[in-house]
């Protein structure tokens, strides 16, 4: 499970003029089974996604085809993590441990 973390880098107003194009993104992402919950930081600099994907690589590329990034307008940090406790409606998403 990956942690995205955007940061925006350009003014407010570049940001919302790229909103729309953003949430068509994220609906595309949600319908693809990428996304599972998304939304604005507070205060309002930027957004977090929690996101599934098959490897870090995949999750990246997700990412990069986001309008805010394209467009230059937010910053991405993506953390992987590994699920092994989840709310039980999560429960389809937990993971296992790698074997050490």
């Amino acid at each position: 499970m990956f942690i995205l973390e955007l940061t925006y880098i350009a003014a407010a107003e570049r940001v919302d003029a790229l909103l729309a194009d953003h949430v068509a993104w994220l609906d595309e992402q949600y319908a693809a089974g990428v996304f599972i919950a998304s939304g604005r930081k507070v205060p309002r600099d930027g957004g977090v996604i929690i996101a599934v994907g098959e490897d870090r690589a995949a999750v990246e590329a997700v990412a990069a085809t986001d309008p805010f990034s394209v467009e230059k307008a937010a910053e991405y940090r993506i953390t992987e993590f590994v699920a092994t406790k989840t709310a039980p409606r999560l429960a389809p998403y937990r993971q296992q441990l790698p074997a050490t």
